[in-house]
């Protein structure tokens, strides 16, 4: 038997943290546009620009915080919502700590960074007064993210500047050249980075993909080809037809249980119904955000189903 989840989050509960948002962050941040277009080569770019940057993420960060805390509350499942007992300073306290340490390591913390961060929301959630608690590590992060972007975005990067220096003419074709390959090494990344996130315990269970890594690269490439192709206008589908493919593979397994995750048929209406939202945001500058996220998130875990297996 199938059982929907459902979210509850409305736009008006949103919109206080999204205008937040757009009045603390848009100031600060069309500033900094305006001050670092006026920095002339050869000159140094004024001092605050850097605590003003800083400033930024900061603001970033917080809002995420509340839009996240506010996402995972919505959820709801047989009638039970997700709990999120989360707390701001802990949570402000583990992005300050894994900023400073991503910086004096020169970008080597940062896959644990991200590790703690990804704990820290699925850890400080339960549903049904159980605890989830994820398993992923940030040894393992580093290791995907080292052989999936750093070691070849810097090959590429060598082979390209050393075929502009002995055909300068070629430049703009090696340019093209190096971002195609540059997108195509991304698949695997995208892949392996949201395998290990999911990777759950809830309580004698454990939540995780049960996925091939050449079909399933292969499908994210062929999805990403089509958004190209159509200049964009078939991303909705490409996403839903992902999140498709990845719930449908997405498994909570134990020594005797075994329960799937699915998602039903994606149809014309689901894109038409998500571009309107797109459209309606852009029309009302973003205003219309939190009413777009919310109906699109109603419609999305509306179709998203657990089932014996």
């Amino acid at each position: 038997m199938k059982n929907y989840f459902d979210f509850n989050l409305t736009g008006k509960k949103l919109l206080p943290i999204w205008l937040l948002f757009l009045i603390a962050f848009w100031a600060p941040y069309v500033t900094l546009i305006i001050q670092m277009n006026n920095v002339q080569p050869g000159t140094k770019p004024q001092l605050f620009i850097f605590p003003l940057l800083l400033l930024l993420i900061i603001i970033a960060f917080v809002v995420t915080f509340y839009l996240t805390k506010m996402a995972i509350e919505s959820v709801s499942f047989k009638d039970k919502s997700v709990v999120f007992k989360g707390t701001f300073g802990k949570y402000f306290g583990t992005v300050l700590l894994g900023l400073f340490l991503s910086i004096i390591t020169l970008g080597i913390y940062f896959a644990w960074f991200i590790r703690n961060l990804h704990r820290y929301y699925i850890n400080n959630s339960s549903f049904d007064s159980q605890e989830f608690k994820f398993q992923g590590k940030g040894g393992k992060l580093f290791v995907i993210m080292l052989l999936t972007v750093m070691i070849p975005v810097i090959v590429i990067s060598i082979v390209a500047g050393r075929s502009i220096i002995h055909d300068p003419e070629n430049m703009k074709s090696a340019y093209i050249i190096q971002q195609l390959v540059t997108f195509i090494i991304l698949i695997p990344y995208i892949y392996l980075i949201y395998k290990w996130m999911v990777n759950i315990d809830y309580k004698d269970f454990n939540m995780s993909w049960e996925t091939n890594f050449r079909s399933s690269c292969a499908k994210i490439l062929g999805e990403f080809v089509l958004i190209i192709i159509t200049l964009g206008i078939y991303l909705p589908m490409a996403w839903l037809r992902l999140y498709k493919y990845f719930t449908d593979k997405t498994v909570l397994t134990n020594s005797d249980r075994r329960l799937v995750f699915g998602f039903d048929k994606v149809g014309l209406n689901d894109f038409l119904f998500i571009w309107g939202q797109v459209l309606l945001t852009i029309l009302t500058l973003s205003l219309y955000y939190p009413w777009a996220f919310s109906k699109v998130g109603k419609r999305i875990l509306g179709k998203t189903y657990l089932e014996e297996a």
